[in-house]
């Protein structure tokens, strides 16, 4: 796998977290609940902030477990390996696909008030934390040939394109942009997430170097 194989592939990923990030289950409920317990835009943001880094946290977790137990099967499976990390991304690609029609309902947290802010604030960062971007985990196991640099790196894509799009949208929703148009996000967001996988998983499994 070349440099800038893998460059396309954290690309990709950066797309991808940053789409996922901009859904408004992501941002929204900072929002709504920032408004509810009167706080400032800079407070909202920061637990906006907060609640990603959770966000991201959880999901690199899985990511090193996940990546761990490749670097365990892949003596084993040779010259499969790339196969079977292309082939799995590809059926994971195809699953967002079919589930593409699938609404993201807004987060029992943004439709809530709140005694304190403290119970507002650990309501908002547990929901999030709780749900990584689990379309971001395949693309791990497909930058795993260039070691644990590969794994710092994406890292760092996924952290920044996920801080980027909930910061982004928070603060145009905080600034009084009050219709953001992204309907059609939420309408054909895992559509996006499903093709942009299926592609990346074919390369994964043919363009092997």
């Amino acid at each position: 796998m070349t440099s800038a194989f893998f460059a396309s592939i954290a690309a990709t990923g950066f797309m991808v977290a940053f789409l996922h990030a901009a859904l408004p289950t992501h941002w929204l409920p900072f929002v709504l609940v920032g408004r509810a317990q009167k706080w400032s835009a800079g407070r909202t943001l920061g637990v906006t902030l907060l609640a990603g880094l959770g966000h991201v946290a959880l999901t690199i977790l899985l990511g090193l477990i996940l990546v761990i137990a490749g670097l365990a099967l892949e003596p084993r499976l040779g010259h499969l390996f790339h196969w079977i990390v292309g082939g799995l991304m590809v059926a994971v690609g195809l699953f967002y696909i079919a589930r593409g029609r699938h609404s993201h309902a807004l987060p029992e947290a943004g439709r809530r008030t709140y005694a304190s802010d403290r119970a507002a604030i650990t309501a908002l960062v547990v929901l999030l934390t709780l749900s990584p971007c689990e379309a971001f985990l395949p693309y791990y196991l497909a930058g795993m040939k260039h070691g644990w640099g590969a794994f710092l790196l994406l890292s760092v894509v996924l952290l920044a394109a996920t801080a980027a799009g909930m910061l982004l949208f928070t603060g145009l929703s905080l600034a009084g942009v009050r219709r953001l148009n992204l309907d059609w996000l939420e309408r054909y967001e895992e559509t996006i997430l499903g093709v942009a996988l299926v592609l990346v998983g074919l390369a994964v499994a043919f363009l092997k170097t």
